[in-house]
């Protein structure tokens, strides 16, 4: 296999590497990038612990190879906080158990971020299908839902 050049923003800083053509965007933010909040689970794409916003949506990142998001903007949980403190979401999580193990957490604040941009009008309905992707092994669900809808902006 060959190595690429890849440049795009991380947490909105730009950053520069080369690849191997094989890398998955999951090994180069954790293993090279050192952003560890960004879990590994299923290795498939169906659990959303590696969930990370790819210009802005919600994607799996253990199913993109480094390569193809040359030129995107990525955010991580990482990326969510700012240098003052947790963002809203993350203190709405806490303050309304929005997770228990906190395996999933990371994933489930991603993709909760991402539609609260998106849809910040969002039903329940809508809100529980947008989050279908992001398994909550503890049951978290009920949390994780006020979470969302207490940081909605109003």
């Amino acid at each position: 296999m060959s190595d690429h050049s890849i440049r795009f923003r991380l947490n909105g800083a730009v950053v520069e590497r080369v690849v191997p053509a094989e890398r998955l965007l999951l090994d180069l933010l954790r293993s090279d990038l050192g952003k560890t909040g960004t879990k590994d689970g299923c290795s498939i794409g169906v659990c959303g612990l590696c969930t990370v916003q790819v210009d802005g949506a919600p994607m799996s990142a253990c199913l993109l190879l480094a390569t193809q998001i040359d030129g995107a903007a990525i955010t991580t949980v990482e990326g969510l906080a700012s240098a003052d403190g947790p963002s809203e979401l993350q203190e709405a999580f806490i303050a309304e158990g929005g997770f228990q193990c906190g395996i999933c957490t990371s994933g489930q604040l991603v993709a909760a971020a991402a539609l609260l941009e998106a849809r910040p009008d969002a039903t329940a309905a809508e809100v529980s299908d947008w989050m279908m992707g992001n398994l909550c092994r503890c049951t978290g669900y009920y949390g994780i839902a006020r979470a969302i809808a207490s940081a909605r902006p109003r």
